[in-house]
Formats: structure tokens, C-alpha cells, sequence
């Protein structure tokens, strides 16, 4: 783990300081994009005063299956902080799934043999085909699979999505998996749709911001606890009509005949929780498995076969049953640093506390040096973040300069969450205010640290709030006959940012012109070399070259 001084390179002088505006990609269009609409002078004033170039953030560039699949943040900080490309959950899942290796794991052979012992098999997560933490196809596999081998009942506990593919696309969904159920459904075969809710109102929580979340979903998909409908049809139609809500924040329902649930989780049963992404798996697995449990009042809890699609905290080992391994990153960037001797400081709000902890350190929850490393977060506001789109960036700014100021700190990043979960909700005007927000902080934070000779890498981790409008195939805008937009939630295959950002005038270092799919997995050589490093040799490539 011993780092090679470079003879190339002479080490910033100051602290080099990676700032990621998170969901901030670079749009070929103007039309919906709330980068380019908002008023971001420090932002423009930077672009085109200092070395510039884009990188890929999305497809194989950061471990997808194929560049039609968007990045998004886990991947993103994964490879920022880890310097080469890993194969992805999605990749794997699918690759699991068509070598027909899942089922040959003991995770899965124990939940079909809790099955065919008499118990449900329930299937719980995401339900769309974003593929960012699930895909649709994953679970009929699954499904299909345990048909197959003789289990006699299953059951479907869905998370409607309208984040990572259209707003209101539930019934896209919806409706033509009723149909595939049906044909699925035979006399040894019970299978239907059990309970739901929106991912933003029920279960999908992460860093432990609003844990009520969890405990809406638990009772929903658990106890059965919630309103009845015949159909999810029923429920998204009747929900859409009275709440005015968009897919992502449908409350939670149950669905009956005849006013007895058709899938509370009971003991004997098993469970899979078929999202592959960990940050919004994390608390609903340790609801299920944990036997000292504190953060809601579960009631009694079931004796199930729990697993995981993927384990997703590799650290804590949770769940301990899951059906994929998921991807071994080792030797990263934050790892190399802390055997070094170098100082870091990673600060975020809590709705991306853990992209610059536990993905930027390959999935892993833990500090590597406690005496090296200082981790700060800013708890976010449980508000919609349309109401509050500067969310927490002012404060995270305040305590990022008293950090740099300290000169405690020779390696420091940051997260301004304010693009990606403002880009979510779809809410342009919203997004418009994030970037201004943002673009007040780096108007604050950019001359501290020039001030304290130092250098700032401005990226992002995926694009977001570039692309506020849904487009149609060729890439255009969509609109009605009326002239209306349709609002879009997902993340963009945009290109996006890099620009580096130095007190030196005479830098010594080039962009290098020889690197055209440049992608965020570049990051860390180019940040080893600004401390003065060589790269490991198999890092990819440095950004920068000497002069």
C-alpha cells in the first residue's frame, strides 16, 4: 500500500479538494435544463477560466451493463473513490441470474426450502426497470425460478419508483406484470401482488434520515397494516385522484379480498428483498434480521428466511444471507491515503453522508486511520426538497472552510446533494433555485481555498437536474399539443464535469487531450498526482499530465 513520491508531479502546496455537485451533468440542450437556466455566475466564471474537460458518468464507464444505463450515485462515488471500473449489482445480478449460478447459492436453496416447508415466499423492492437499485426482469426470474422448483405460494410486496424512470409510469408497470402474474398463476402455483407504496413514503429510506419511513413500510408489507384495495391498480388510480402525488410519494396500501390481506409476512415465511443497491436496503434488512432492534416499535417480529439480493454493508455483514456477492473493491483512494500518512476530511448532508464514506470507500462503512480521518454530517431537513432546494448546502459550506482554514486537512471532499434529490422530484423551478443555492457556496468556499494554496476539483457524479423534461427517442423534449412538458425524475446519460481549479498559476500540469472516454474512475490518479503521488499501476489513467 506504499505510495511512490512522483518525479513528475510536485505536491499543491495547499489542500486539494474534490468537490462533487451531485446530479450537475453537462445537457447538449438548453430546453429543461435547470444547470444552464439557473444563475450561476462563481460556476460559469470557473468553466472558462480554468482547465475544463467532461467525463463519462454513466454505462460500462462505471461498471453498468451497457451505456443505455444510467449512472448513479453509488456507482459514481464507487469508482470515484476506488480508481478502475468494477463490475456493478445490475451487471451482476444478471449475470447471476443467466448462468444460473443464483440458484445454485444456499441463500436461495434456503429460502425454497422455507417455501416448500409450507411458508409464502415473498418478494420485496423497487418495482421498475431503472435498473439503479433493481430491475423488473430480476424478479420474474425469481419468480419463474420458484415456480419451477416447486414452492406453492408467493407473494409481491411492490415500491413504486416515478425517480428513476417517469414520474407517473406506475401502471407501466403495474398493469402488465398483473397480466404476466396471470399467466404465471396455476392451480400449484398462488402468486400475486401483496402490498405498495411510493419509495420516497414507505421502506426505501437510507442513512437513517426518517425512519418512520421504515416503519410505514413495515407495517404495509408485515403486518398488513393500511388501506385495503382489490388491485394496485385500484390503489395507484385512487391515490393519484386524492393525494395529488407523483409515483414516488403514493402512500402505502394493502390489498385484500374480502377484507382478509393476501400477504402479511407470518412465521415460517421467507423474504426477498430484491433491490441490489445498498444505501436504501440497509434499514428495512436490519428490521427483519436484527434481534435487539431500536428504531421503531416493530411489534412481534416473524421468524423468516431473510435475504438480500446483495449484501450490502460488507462491514457489518448484513444481511447475512444474500443471494449475490456483491462487488470486491479493494485498495481504494481513501485506503491508499490513510496508509500514507495522509489527513482526510469528507463532509455531506445526510442524504449523501454515505457516497463520501461508504461507497467512496469501496462499500465499506468504516475509517480506515481514526486518527487520519474526520467524517462530518450535516443532518438534512426531513422536508420535501421542492420546499427547501437549498437544503443543506450553506451549512455544509461553513464547516467545510473552517476544516480547510484549520489546515488540518491535507485531502478533503465534499457532497452538495442539492442537483440529484432536487432533480428528483421533478420540480424545475425547484432545481433553478438548487443550482443558484449551490453556485452562492462555491462563489464562498473557491477563494478559501486559493486562499490557502490550494486546489479544487469541481465534477459530479451523474447528471440530474441538466435534464428537468422528459425526451422522446431522438432526444428531443416531449411535448403535448398544448405545448406541455412532462417532468422527468431520473438521472441523464450526460457527460459530466471536470474542472480543476488551482491557486498556481504556473500548474505545471496539462490536461491530457489523449484520454476521449475519460470517466470518473480517472478521478483518482489525477487527485494522487495533485498530492504529489505516483498512481498504482493499475489505476486508470491520470487526467492530468506534467509539463
Amino acid at each position: 500500500m506504499k505510495l511512490e513520491k512522483s518525479s513528475r508531479f510536485s505536491a499543491c502546496p495547499g489542500p486539494v479538494v474534490t468537490i462533487v455537485l451531485d446530479g450537475v451533468g453537462i445537457s447538449p440542450r438548453e430546453d429543461g435544463d435547470a444547470v444552464k437556466a439557473a444563475r450561476t455566475p462563481t460556476l460559469d466564471r470557473l468553466m472558462a477560466s480554468y482547465p475544463m474537460t467532461q467525463l463519462l458518468a454513466h454505462g460500462k464507464a462505471v461498471g453498468m451493463p451497457s451505456d443505455d444505463d444510467m449512472g448513479n450515485s453509488e456507482v459514481g462515488h464507487n469508482a470515484m473513490g476506488a480508481g478502475r471500473v468494477f463490475a456493478q449489482g445490475a451487471k451482476l445480478v444478471a449475470e447471476s441470474i443467466a448462468s444460473g449460478h443464483l440458484w445454485q447459492g444456499q441463500a436461495w436453496h434456503d429460502v425454497v426450502a422455507t417455501a416448500k416447508q409450507g411458508g409464502t415466499l415473498h418478494f420485496l423492492g423497487l418495482f421498475s426497470d431503472g435498473n439503479v437499485h433493481s430491475h423488473i426482469d430480476h424478479l420474474k426470474a425469481m419468480l419463474e425460478q420458484a415456480k419451477a422448483e416447486g414452492v406453492a405460494k408467493a407473494r409481491v410486496h411492490i415500491l413504486l419508483d416515478g425517480r428513476d424512470v417517469g414520474e407517473t409510469s406506475a401502471l407501466d408497470y403495474v398493469d402488465p406484470f398483473e397480466a404476466y402474474l396471470d399467466g404465471l398463476r396455476s392451480t400449484e402455483f398462488d402468486v400475486a401482488i401483496a402490498s405498495g407504496g411510493g419509495r420516497m413514503s414507505i421502506t426505501m429510506d437510507r442513512y437513517e434520515a426518517d425512519w418512520s419511513m421504515v416503519k410505514r413500510g413495515w407495517d404495509i408489507h408485515v403486518r398488513a397494516e393500511g388501506r385495503q384495495f382489490s388491485s394496485a391498480h385500484e390503489a395507484i388510480e385512487t391515490y393519484r385522484n386524492e393525494a395529488h402525488v407523483i409515483d414516488q410519494d403514493l402512500p402505502g396500501f394493502v390489498i385484500a379480498k374480502d377484507g382478509q390481506p393476501l400477504g402479511p409476512i407470518v412465521d415460517g415465511d421467507a423474504v426477498v428483498f430484491f433491490n441490489f443497491r445498498g444505501d436504501r436496503s440497509i434499514e428495512i434488512s436490519r428490521a427483519f434480521v436484527e434481534e435487539e432492534f431500536a428504531p421503531f416499535e416493530r411489534g412481534p417480529l416473524p421468524k423468516v428466511t431473510y435475504a438480500g439480493m446483495m449484501q450490502y454493508d460488507g462491514d457489518t455483514k448484513l444481511p447475512p444471507r444474500f443471494l449475490v456477492e456483491p462487488p470486491a473493491i479493494d485498495r481504494t483512494l481513501g485506503e491508499y491515503l490513510a496508509q500514507n500518512g495522509v489527513s482526510q476530511y469528507a463532509i455531506s448532508e445526510t442524504q449523501k453522508y454515505g457516497h463520501v464514506t461508504y461507497f467512496w470507500n469501496g462499500n465499506r462503512s468504516g475509517k480506515f486511520d481514526d486518527t487520519l480521518e474526520t467524517y462530518v454530517e450535516i443532518l438534512s431537513d426531513v422536508v420535501p426538497f421542492e420546499q427547501r432546494p437549498w437544503m443543506k448546502c450553506a451549512e455544509i459550506t461553513d464547516a467545510l472552510i473552517e476544516a480547510i482554514r484549520s489546515g488540518k486537512h491535507r485531502y478533503l471532499r465534499v457532497n452538495y446533494a442539492n442537483g440529484d434529490m432536487v432533480g428528483h422530484t421533478g420540480n424545475f423551478e425547484a432545481a433553478v433555485t438548487a443550482m443558484q443555492g449551490l453556485d452562492l457556496q462555491l462563489a464562498r468556499l473557491i477563494p478559501v481555498i486559493l486562499a490557502a494554496n490550494g486546489t479544487a476539483i469541481i465534477t459530479a457524479d451523474h447528471g440530474n437536474a441538466d435534464e428537468m423534461y422528459e425526451l422522446d427517442k431522438k432526444g428531443n423534449v416531449t411535448r403535448t399539443a398544448e405545448g406541455r412538458t412532462k417532468a422527468k425524475t431520473s438521472h441523464t446519460l450526460n457527460p459530466v464535469p471536470f474542472v480543476l481549479v488551482s491557486a498556481d498559476v504556473n500548474l505545471g500540469y496539462k490536461l491530457r487531450q489523449d484520454l476521449p472516454a475519460a470517466g470518473l474512475s480517472n478521478l483518482a490518479a489525477t487527485t494522487l498526482n495533485l498530492l504529489g503521488f505516483e498512481a498504482p499501476a493499475d489505476y486508470d489513467a491520470s487526467l492530468i499530465e506534467a509539463v
